[in-house]
């Protein structure tokens, strides 16, 4: 079995009967039988897991146990907006079929086609010789792919008709302050000057581009080579909007060996960027410039925006957990991180 995934953790099983009836009637192409399923074990967010029947496979995914924040955890949405963009981007892959019949698993889902590779978190898997060079080929990929898709003309696509580029940055900085004001579970110090610079500092944005805004290692997939991006998952947040939050929602989560220790290991184990060879965020940033012509003269305003955002999203986490919604004990520490997240935004404001 792969080792990307586990088996189902307790409390997170699907109903495997009801599964089985509904791929029979509305996935023709799936074999008879019913389907061996195990967990993908990365992700904090989504449920994901693996459909094996015979030789076929596909992925199913739906948002996470107990209530979910308005607007958070749209499968329906991460399937269109799959629909639109895997003919026009390789590594996005092929969506099967969505339902929002809740009597199936117990929430809408979706199915999508399993693409194969490597992915990397926080260890090489046995048998690759890491090298110096391996990490810049890997980082130079990353950059080259994320600049690939906000080259793509999302007026070509069906975005067009999903998404509101115009006025991008102000509801992203608006909503995700009302998404921390809802999840709060305690003071933070620090987090009023923070929101503060965030909603009196929104700088002006630049062409719209299709944005994945969950771009990191752990949701890319690689040939055995590392020659090619062979899969890009978690696309729930992809819109069209600006590229510059891309890029440093990016790097929110590319950690760096210099980095304070509350941030390399906020998540855990720190992941394989902080290895020699990867590039610096820096250099990352500045190897997308080069790559996409963009201007990236604001780059301080979006990391900013950038770890406040990631920072939300952990303390929605964090909520469900407080309130019993999850019992994933990964979850138990993320109060502390949050704090460490707003604490390292607040250094990133310039004056």
């Amino acid at each position: 079995m792969t080792s990307e995934t586990i088996a189902v953790r307790q409390g997170e099983g699907l109903d495997v009967d009801q599964l089985t009836s509904f791929i029979r009637e509305r996935l023709p192409e799936a074999p008879e039988g019913e389907p061996d399923v195990r967990q993908f074990s990365a992700g904090h967010s989504n449920l994901t897991y693996l459909l094996r029947i015979g030789d076929w496979e596909a992925v199913l995914r739906r948002p996470p146990l107990g209530p979910v924040a308005p607007k958070a955890h749209d499968m329906k949405r991460e399937y269109q907006v799959l629909k639109a963009i895997n003919t026009v981007f390789i590594p996005a892959p092929k969506p099967y079929i969505f339902t929002e019949d809740e009597t199936v698993i117990g929430s809408p889902f979706f199915i999508m086609e399993r693409r194969n590779g490597i992915v990397l978190d926080t260890d090489f898997p046995d048998g690759i010789n890491y090298t110096p060079g391996l990490g810049k080929k890997i980082s130079q990929l990353m950059v080259d792919r994320l600049a690939e898709l906000h080259h793509i003309d999302y007026r070509k696509t069906a975005l067009a008709g999903m998404a509101q580029p115009d006025g991008f940055i102000n509801r992203q900085v608006e909503g995700w302050i009302g998404r921390y004001n809802r999840a709060k579970t305690g003071d933070v110090a620090g987090v009023g000057l923070l929101i503060d610079y965030l909603s009196s500092n929104i700088p002006e944005s630049g062409t719209p581009a299709v944005i994945h805004y969950d771009y990191k290692l752990n949701n890319a997939m690689f040939s055995e080579d590392f020659s090619e991006m062979t899969g890009l998952f978690d696309w729930e947040m992809a819109t069209v909007g600006d590229p510059l939050a891309d890029v440093a929602a990016a790097m929110s989560y590319w950690i760096q060996a210099d980095d304070p220790e509350l941030l390399r290991k906020g998540l855990g184990k720190p992941p394989v960027t902080v290895m020699e060879g990867f590039y610096t965020r820096e250099e990352f940033i500045r190897a997308y410039a080069e790559k996409s012509g963009r201007d990236i003269s604001n780059i301080d305003y979006y990391l900013t925006f950038a770890y406040f955002k990631l920072a939300v999203i952990c303390q929605q986490i964090y909520y469900r957990f407080r309130n019993g919604q999850t019992k994933d004990p990964r979850f138990a520490h993320f109060g502390n991180f949050v704090e460490n997240l707003i604490l390292h935004a607040s250094k990133e404001i310039r004056a």
